[in-house]
């Protein structure tokens, strides 16, 4: 879906307003005239620090051009990811951002449908709704039945087994996934 190129801007587009946004307190002005980077498409944003997560927050289904969602989930994942503390300046150097760019959403009528590490899955049911993005399941290890269990109890506040229930609504989609790690010339990593 996306090339070498536009992956490494939405890279820089990410690790800018991080830098900015944590300096100054402002959002970067951001011009951008790709029309694959002008699609509304959802995605998140992932910052690690030695390989573990320090922040993940994401839109799932796209309201604004891509690289604005990419510009603002990342500044979120920075400040604004309620599980851990706001990211200080000096520790930027060490974060490893990663972003997923996100297919759009397809309701599915069984769980037979969901490939593990292919398929990101959102579960609702009422006013309660979590996600899991495709990685999810290949950093875990978890079994489909695992997955959605964690996905419901731990992610959407429903009891662990609510995807069997009827009433609960199950998508998929998928993520293209790059990051700094992959693209060595943007990582700050030492």
């Amino acid at each position: 879906m996306l090339n070498k190129e536009q992956k490494k801007k939405l890279l820089e587009i990410a690790r800018k307003a991080i830098e900015t946004y944590l300096k100054t307190g402002k959002t970067i002005e951001v011009k951008e005239t790709d029309p694959v980077l002008l699609k509304e498409l959802g995605a998140f944003v992932t910052l690690k620090e030695k390989g573990r997560l320090r922040g993940c927050i994401g839109n799932i289904i796209g309201q604004k051009p891509l690289y604005l969602t990419v510009r603002d989930m990342a500044i979120e994942a920075a400040v604004s990811d309620p599980r851990f503390t706001r990211l200080e300046t000096q520790e930027l150097k060490n974060i490893e951002i990663e972003v997923s760019v996100l297919s759009p959403l397809e309701k599915i009528d069984s769980v037979d449908k969901i490939k593990l590490g292919k398929h990101g899955v959102l579960i609702r049911k009422g006013f309660a709704s979590g996600v899991f993005l495709p990685q999810v399941a290949q950093e875990t290890g978890w079994s489909k039945d695992e997955f959605l269990s964690n996905l419901c109890s731990h992610k959407a506040g429903l009891k662990p087994d609510a995807w069997k229930d009827k009433a609960s609504e199950i998508y998929i989609f998928t993520a293209e996934v790059f990051s700094e790690k992959e693209n060595p010339a943007l990582s700050r990593l030492p």
